[in-house]
């Protein structure tokens, strides 16, 4: 399960979200809120989520200063806004910080549901392919060093003319 946290002004919206989204059913868990950016910077370093979901408009830190924060500090947290501003200016600011998707609002819940699942799916992609390599490396370090062990056994076997091992050091 991906942890979301959602940061929303409006406490009707806040709650609407919070209580009537099946997060479970989308692969999310449901672990915090807060009314700005200002009351959740500290919960979301707390907390560390996976997907930070924030109104773009709010009363003392706004979206975008919280997003460039979140962004700097927690590269891989997927950030999606919401706004209720059809302005793009605002959605330029969120594309230079590096915001996951933009929703307008009044968001429904099958176009929310349709960018969690997208962000799932990127964040599932990203952890298989840090797996795969980070698989790959530790086998090329175990080539590695198996192959230094075989040059030194063959060294010490003197099985290894002086002329070939500068050559296999090399």
């Amino acid at each position: 399960m991906l942890k979301i946290f959602l940061v929303e002004d409006e406490s009707i919206m806040r709650e609407g979200l919070r209580d009537n989204m099946p997060w479970q059913q989308f692969g999310y868990e449901f672990v915090g809120e807060a009314t700005d950016g200002e009351t959740a910077l500290p919960l979301i370093r707390k907390i560390r989520p996976d997907v930070l979901l924030t109104d773009i408009k709010m009363p003392f830190m706004d979206g975008l200063s919280l997003s460039r924060i979140v962004a700097k500090e927690f590269p891989n947290m997927k950030i999606i806004i919401l706004s209720g501003h059809d302005d793009f200016e605002y959605a330029r600011q969120a594309i230079q910080i590096g915001v996951e998707q933009y929703i307008l609002k009044p968001v429904t819940r099958e176009a929310l549901k349709k960018v969690l699942l997208e962000v799932k799916d990127k964040i599932d992609s990203e952890k298989e392919k840090k797996m795969n390599l980070e698989k790959i490396q530790s086998e090329m370090h175990e080539y590695e060093l198996m192959s230094r062990r075989n040059f030194f056994e063959k060294i010490f076997s003197g099985r290894l003319p002086v002329q070939e091992i500068y050559t296999e050091m090399e």
